[in-house]
Formats: structure tokens, C-alpha cells, sequence
């Protein structure tokens, strides 16, 4: 039976009792030889898939799987098996049922046999990506929340093509390969889970993913998705976090070619708009504009540069209606916005600069002129009612905090109290004002800066908004320090979670009132040195009368 199941080789008769010898068991030495012989039939069926005409080579392929399938299930076996399959651009149908129905099978077999397999079976593809896609909204919220304040390191900070390497983007590139319609599915289930929750953050996958093929020069799918040009425009204006008047023409073109019949792409073209990377550039872009119209005495309807960004804003804030609605057409823009809105910005900035010159100027007997403290009901009114006057408007009070403007800050601080569906109380926009008010960490000494601050801004939506707590939280966490003490402990006595709080609420206090601890003098020092603890207190006070 040895004799006529073992390698027939004539030499190899004479060579195996010296393995005895060595006490090497028979099994070992045909296992080697079993595994090298493997290695070799995997390397030759890669071979045979890229070899000869199309026809034949799958021909010999298909006849390979058909005799090693009834073996499928044999560990030693299976990789081959498997690795015919994968080079099999069509697995025949009932092979494919048999590897659906077997769930080993199924985790064994290649993502090239999975994408043949999903690509019927759309409810299989749909419990394969979910996980992925409720990793990536994660990973953003925990970017949001995360207890780094930086001015320099937020969420916009990553390049698109840093963002693009993210894990989950990877694997669902990987799981659509070149498959057009497993992209379709995908990008379903990114319109339904953005109609179902308003996470703008699947807007930002749906754009992510079309990059990230589009660097792998996927152009199978690239060329089908009528949306790849404006998106592939945008994507490099994210990049430098402003559109330029040439790529600002590009994107107008894009737009006004949207033919009659095709009006359709106007919700795609939305969704890739609603991105919040998109919608940071854009609304960046439209205060620096804003600037330079000041600059040129040109008001706001004359720029058609301006008007563009306002039309790309106005259709990306819209994308949630128009999916929902399924109504393809452009946002009509509101006149008073340009008209209204945009001149009160720009009369915020002139009162600026005639502030800093009137106190470079030499004193009069009248003493200094103080700083405007009044904003008018218009502004307020319009961060109510209209939302891209309120995105814009949110968008100039982050451009005053980090110029470090206290004064126009707390100027316009009272209107975020109401805005618009609650946008001054969204977690990316918290996210931003955070970091930069660590630029104003010295005023957080003053009673009045604090007061305006936390009881009029920040406390006004701790309760009703466990978002806005974590925030408020975070930011203490980091300037505790700056804080007058006596504010500190008022402020830590409105904060204290109840018993309604999230876990992540209450694990930030913990944390607050660690540091706190850590912070107060041991009864021993304050005798020791009534000096140094005494005076600090009081010092801010005068400087804030």
C-alpha cells in the first residue's frame, strides 16, 4: 500500500530509510512534500490566469475547479480551490450558492468571489459594510469630542488624501474593486442612512470614497459617476481650504451643465456639498471674499465670485430636502441675504477697523471711544430664520475668536443663543470655537468674559443638549487653569452630571474634578506662603472694571 500510494520516485526508494535513521517520521516528509506541491499548483493557476487567449485560460481554469470542488471543505485542499475561484472573473452560479450557503466557506473564500456573490444579494453586502460604516461615524464623533484643544490640530486639519487612508475608506474600496454595481449599493446605503439620520458625515464618505478610487484610477466606476469631475474640482480646493477664481469657474461650469432629464446628479452634486470639509472651504471662502470686498468698496451683489460660493452653500445645505423630497432643482436664493446680510457682515468688519484706528489715534478730552456693544435685531433675526446666513454668520465669529477680537466676540456672542435648527450648538461648530478660544485663554481670568460666555452662551443649552456639556466640559479640562477660582467652583456646581448623563459626560467631570483636586493647596502651604495664594484672585478684577 506504501509502495503504491507514496512518491514514485526510483531514487527516493533508496533515500528514505536514511530519514529513519534521523527518526523522521513518513508523515512529516510527504507533508513537506504535500505543502511544496500545493505552493506550486497555486503559483501555476496564477499563472494559467494570466496566460493565452481569454477564453482558453478560463476554459482550463473552470475545468480545475470542477474537479477539485467535491475537496472544498479539506483544510490541506481549500486554498487551491479558493484560489481557482478568485481568478475566475464569473464563478459558476451554483459553486457561488454552495460557498453562500457555507458560512466557513464564505469567510474563507476571496473578496474577488465575495463581490460576485454580493453583487446579488444586496442584503449579505449591506451586513458586510454597516459595521464599517458605523466605525467611520465614530471615528468622526471621536475626533469631535477628542480632549486635544487645538487652534492648529481640529477636525479640518487632515488632507483629503490623509483622510482617504483611513481604514474604513480602504476596506470599502477594496470590497467594491472595480464592481460598478457594488458602488451603486454602497451609495445607496449612504443616502438612506443620511435621509434616516442627517449625519452629514456619510456625505463626507460618499465624497471620500469616489476619491479614493479615483487615485487607484478605478475609471470602470470614475466614468460612471457623473459627479467625479466636480467632486475630483472640489477636493483640491479642500486641500488648500479656499476656491480660487479658476477652479471656482470650473465648478460653475459643472453646474450650469446640468442638462434637462439629468437634474437627478443636482442631489448628488448636493450630497458631495454637504460634506462638511466642503461646506468649511466654501464658508472659509466667503469671509475671506467678504474681506476684500471691505478692502475694494464693492458690495456683496457685485462679486459673482461670492455669488457662486453662496450657490454652492445654499445647494449643499439643501441636500437633505432634496433627497427627501426628490424635487432635483436648484435652492432659490434668498435676495435679502445679499442684499441684507452679507453688507451687516461686512459693516462688522468697517467697525473693526475703525475701532483699531480710533485708538491708535491720540486721545481727545472726550476720553477713548468705547467698542459698538449693540448688534442689530436684523442679524440676530436672520441667524434664526435663514441658514446659510446662519452657517455664514457662525462661520465670521470663528474668523473674530481666532484673530483674538474679544471685543466683536462678545458682541456677537448673545445671538448663537438662537440660531437656526441649533447650529451654534452642533458639535463641529463647538468643536472649532473650543479650539479657538484657547487663543483668548488670558480673558477666561475676567468675571465678565466668563459670565457672557458660560451662563449666557454655554449653560443656556447644557441641559437640553448633552453635546453641548461634553464641549463645555472639554474646554475646561484645558483652561481650568485660567478660570478665577470662585467662577470655577460655580461653574463646576452647574456642570455636575445627573443621573440622566451619558457615561462620557460623566466620565469628563470625573476627570475636571481630578484636576481641580489635584489644583487646590494643601491646608499646610496656604499658612506656609499666604503670599502667593491671597493676592492672585483678586488681581483680574480691577483690569475687568
Amino acid at each position: 500500500w506504501q509502495t503504491e500510494n507514496g512518491v514514485l520516485l526510483p531514487s527516493l526508494q533508496s533515500a528514505l530509510p536514511f530519514l529513519d535513521l534521523h527518526g523522521t517520521p513518513r508523515l512529516e516528509f510527504h507533508q513537506s512534500v504535500f505543502d511544496e506541491l500545493r505552493e506550486k499548483l497555486l503559483e501555476r493557476v496564477s499563472a494559467i490566469a494570466l496566460e493565452g487567449k481569454v477564453e482558453e485560460r478560463y476554459k482550463k481554469l473552470e475545468d480545475l475547479l470542477e474537479k477539485s470542488f467535491s475537496l472544498v471543505k479539506m483544510p490541506s485542499i481549500q486554498p487551491v480551490v479558493m484560489c481557482v475561484m478568485k481568478h475566475l472573473p464569473k464563478v459558476p452560479e451554483k459553486k457561488l450558492k454552495l460557498v453562500m450557503a457555507d458560512k466557513d466557506l464564505y469567510k474563507a473564500c476571496a473578496v474577488e468571489v465575495k463581490r460576485q456573490i454580493w453583487q446579488d444579494n444586496q442584503a449579505l453586502f449591506g451586513d458586510e459594510v454597516s459595521p464599517l460604516l458605523k466605525q467611520y461615524i465614530l471615528e468622526k464623533e471621536n475626533i469631535l469630542f477628542s480632549n486635544d484643544i487645538s487652534v492648529l490640530h481640529n477636525f479640518f486639519s487632515p488632507s483629503p488624501k490623509t483622510r482617504r487612508q483611513g481604514e474604513v475608506v480602504q476596506k470599502l474600496t477594496q470590497m467594491i474593486g472595480k464592481n460598478v454595481k457594488l458602488y451603486d449599493m454602497v451609495l445607496q446605503f449612504l443616502r438612506t442612512l443620511f435621509l434616516r439620520t442627517r449625519n452629514v458625515h456619510y456625505c463626507t464618505l460618499r465624497a471620500e470614497l469616489l476619491m479614493s478610487l479615483h487615485d487607484l484610477e478605478i475609471s470602470e466606476i470614475c466614468t460612471v459617476d457623473p459627479c467625479h469631475k466636480f467632486t475630483w474640482c472640489l477636493d483640491a480646493c479642500i486641500r488648500e481650504k479656499f476656491v480660487d477664481n479658476k477652479r471656482a469657474r470650473e465648478l460653475q461650469g459643472f453646474l450650469d451643465g446640468v442638462k434637462k432629464g439629468q437634474e437627478q446628479v443636482l442631489g448628488d452634486l448636493s450630497m458631495i456639498l454637504c460634506d462638511p470639509f466642503a461646506i468649511n472651504t466654501l464658508a472659509l471662502s466667503t469671509i475671506r471674499h467678504l474681506q476684500d470686498l471691505v478692502g475694494q468698496d464693492t458690495l456683496p451683489r457685485e462679486s459673482p465670485d461670492l455669488l457662486l460660493l453662496l450657490r454652492m452653500l445654499s445647494l449643499g445645505q439643501g441636500a437633505w430636502d432634496m433627497i427627501d423630497s426628490q424635487v432635483f432643482k436648484e435652492p432659490k436664493m434668498e435676495a435679502e441675504l445679499i442684499t441684507k446680510f452679507l453688507p451687516m457682515l461686512m459693516s462688522f468688519v468697517v467697525d473693526d477697523h475703525t475701532f483699531n484706528v480710533d485708538q491708535k489715534l491720540p486721545s481727545e478730552e472726550k476720553g477713548p471711544i468705547p467698542y459698538p456693544s449693540t448688534i442689530p435685531e436684523a442679524f440676530t433675526k436672520f441667524l434664526q430664520e435663514n441658514r446659510i446666513a446662519c452657517e455664514i454668520g457662525l462661520y465670521y465669529i470663528l474668523h473674530i475668536t481666532k484673530q483674538r477680537n474679544k471685543n466683536a466676540f462678545l458682541r456677537l456672542l448673545p445671538a448663537l443663543v438662537e440660531t437656526f435648527s441649533d447650529l451654534a450648538f452642533s458639535d463641529i461648530f463647538l468643536h472649532l470655537l473650543t479650539g479657538n478660544l484657547t487663543l483668548l485663554s488670558d480673558e477666561f481670568a475676567l468675571e465678565e468674559f466668563c459670565t457672557s460666555l458660560f451662563d449666557g452662551f454655554f449653560l443656556t443649552a447644557c441641559s437640553r443638549k448633552e453635546n453641548v456639556h461634553r464641549h463645555v466640559l472639554r474646554l475646561l479640562l484645558h483652561l481650568h487653569h485660567k478660570v478665577a477660582p470662585a467662577k470655577l467652583e460655580s461653574l463646576q456646581k452647574a456642570l455636575e452630571p445627573t443621573k440622566q448623563s451619558g457615561e462620557a459626560v460623566k466620565e469628563l467631570y470625573n476627570q475636571l474634578t481630578e484636576k481641580l483636586e489635584l489644583r487646590k493647596p494643601s491646608p499646610a502651604e496656604v499658612t506656609e506662603t499666604p503670599s502667593m495664594e491671597l493676592p492672585l484672585p483678586s488681581v483680574p478684577t480691577p483690569a475687568s472694571r
